[in-house]
């Protein structure tokens, strides 16, 4: 059995869903994982552990595919939607498998990424479901997934084996110059008003983004959500972690707030609009909330 451990901020609601996202691509890339927040007390700096099966190093194994993968937008069988506008390449499906209806528009098509033995989705804004999708970026009209998840890989992209080792230690705090993301982690966004200025009217001031965090916390969202407090209210949501060592299908129903008779903690995000209301959102902050 391997074991890693990541240092992980529970008030860093992207960071929380990378930690799922981790699961979520060891279980395709390592097998069967389980994993459990470290934390004690009422502490927030803590560790997210992660266990596999087998002897490979799960946090190493999901770094280095990210640092070799390509992205593709995925289009629904007899489809001519195509993201080539934005550089990405397309797979056009030849069954009738998709995850919703066909996208009004190619900047909504799902994506894969891809290496030489592994795929792994992205595609919780195309979710056919009645869950929400948790997409802070703007419209479907606007930049598309697949290309910001094309950004994002090419950031951390060809990372050799001693970058990676150090990467592994602690990659929530991997930084890098970074125009475009799924605005999962907070650390790099604003709202205009609150900051009493806007770095896009200054080309000298360039944005720090993590890479790892935005792309690990969008498969997070493959299978499981944070919860919507208020159906009505498009401002705020709840998370939970446990320090309990569990599944992946149960680490998903903990992040929307569920215990499942495991002890639990919850946290809920405040979101701001940074540009027009009812567009983009961001996350402004997260607090814990007291267990009902």
């Amino acid at each position: 059995m391997a074991e890693a451990s990541i240092p992980v901020d529970l008030l860093n609601p992207g960071q929380v869903f990378a930690c799922l996202g981790f699961m979520e691509a060891v279980e395709v890339l390592c097998g069967p994982c389980e994993g459990r927040f470290n934390y004690k007390n009422a502490e927030s700096p803590t560790d997210f552990v992660l266990k596999v099966d087998g002897t490979q190093d799960p946090v190493m194994e999901t770094l280095r595919f990210l640092c070799h993968a390509d992205p593709q937008a995925v289009a629904p069988r007899d489809s001519a939607l195509s993201a080539k506008k934005w550089d990405v390449e397309t797979l056009t499906r030849h069954d009738a498998i998709f995850p919703c209806a066909v996208p009004d528009s190619p900047a909504a098509l799902p994506t894969l990424l891809n290496d030489e033995a592994h795929s792994i989705p992205i595609e919780h804004w195309a979710d056919g479901s009645n869950r929400d999708n948790v997409k802070f970026w703007a419209g479907a009209a606007g930049y598309p997934g697949a290309a910001l998840s094309r950004d994002a890989l090419n950031l951390v992209r060809g990372l050799g084996d001693n970058a990676l080792a150090a990467t592994a230690k602690d990659p929530f705090n991997v930084s890098v110059p970074q125009s475009s993301s799924f605005r999962f982690d907070w650390r790099r966004d604003y709202i205009p008003l609150d900051a009493g200025f806007s770095p896009n009217e200054h080309s000298g001031i360039k944005m720090v983004g993590y890479p790892f965090v935005e792309l690990l916390a969008a498969i997070g969202m493959q299978n499981a959500r944070p919860k919507r407090v208020n159906p009505r209210d498009k401002l705020a949501y709840r998370y939970g972690v446990s320090a309990t060592m569990l599944p992946t299908i149960f680490a998903r129903a903990v992040l929307g707030g569920e215990s499942l008779g495991f002890p639990i903690r919850l946290f809920r995000i405040r979101l701001g609009w940074p540009g027009q209301e009812g567009q983009a959102r961001c996350i402004v902050d997260a607090q814990e909330e007291p267990l009902p």
